[in-house]
């Protein structure tokens, strides 16, 4: 999957700016930027639903803007929204969606028991989908565009709305789906979902790229991280640091300070405890993620 140079404008604003960007079979690709980056914009043009004003787009070696059917025959889309008939049932709405998807009847009845099974929605089976909740709906959506099988799989905030235990259910489907050699780009705004299922990210910013990562390039060490330290006495805690010279916050769930290393947190945990603070847990309030992120907008990158 290769997009090269898209630009793409609506009015006065330039959503994509000479964009490129490859997503490579076999492994999750994360999307990660701000609102208004550009990132959904991207991701419609992938899926055949926006037109380019210039620059090329190839999926599985098709042209979404030329040959859209041919696209859409290899390509899975989870738009953020979902558009669901509510007055089918849950099975109906699999199985009429896998016939346009082109299945044949009776394999889009196989499909449609399959996935509302991986979904877990199989006791709604026979239940108008209006009865259930966003989250359910969620799931429905997503099991959707798997009934082709899809060879490129597009996903736009796929973990919107979802319980716990879902998001980890739909993590470890698309480690699978990748792991069988699919193209998965998700783009989301929770970063620690990300970490746990990406194996590269690509940062948008302003329509253009600005920076990307192997997720095994991902270190705690990679940009300043707020890390947050607890104690059983805080009032210790406190002054120790104050000692210190250490510029931190008091919140209500430990206090908090900036560190450039996992190195130097051990550093710190180690003087507290031989000056006598009972210290019970360090824990990075940032993402190594997000310390990137943020290290590539402020030109650390």
């Amino acid at each position: 999957m290769v997009v090269v140079r898209a630009h793409r404008r609506f009015g006065a604003v330039e959503a994509l700016r000479g964009l490129d960007f490859v997503a490579p079979y076999g492994e999750v690709t994360g999307l990660v930027g701000p609102n208004g980056a550009g990132k959904t914009t991207l991701l419609l043009a992938m899926a055949t639903l926006l037109q380019l004003d210039t620059g090329s787009v190839r999926i599985a070696g098709h042209d979404p803007q030329t040959n859209a059917r041919a696209v859409r025959a290899v390509m899975g889309w989870v738009p953020d929204v979902f558009g669901v008939y509510d007055n089918l049932t849950s099975w109906e709405y699999l199985r009429f969606a896998g016939e346009c998807q082109g299945l044949g009847r009776e394999r889009a009845v196989v499909r449609a028991t399959e996935l509302l099974a991986v979904a877990r929605l199989a006791e709604y089976r026979d239940q108008p989908v209006h009865v259930l909740s966003r989250g359910q709906k969620q799931r429905l959506g997503f099991v959707r565009a798997l009934l082709h099988s899809p060879r490129v799989l597009l996903l736009d905030e796929p973990a919107a709305g979802l319980d716990p235990h879902s998001r980890v259910e739909l993590r470890s489907l698309l480690r699978r789906l990748a792991g069988e050699g699919a193209a998965v780009v998700v783009s989301s705004h929770v970063l620690s979902d990300l970490e746990q299922m990406a194996d590269r990210v690509v940062f948008v910013d302003h329509g253009v790229v600005i920076g990307e990562r192997r997720m095994t390039e991902l270190g705690p060490s990679i940009g300043v991280q707020k890390w947050r330290v607890r104690a059983l006495d805080a009032a210790m805690l406190t002054t120790a640091l104050t000692n210190y010279g250490l510029a931190h916050d008091v919140t209500p769930t430990g206090v908090e300070l900036e560190v450039a290393s996992e190195e130097e947190v051990a550093q710190l945990v180690r003087r507290l405890v031989a000056d006598g603070v009972p210290v019970v847990a360090s824990t990075p309030v940032t993402s190594s993620l997000e310390a990137a992120y943020l290290g590539l907008t402020r030109g650390e990158g």
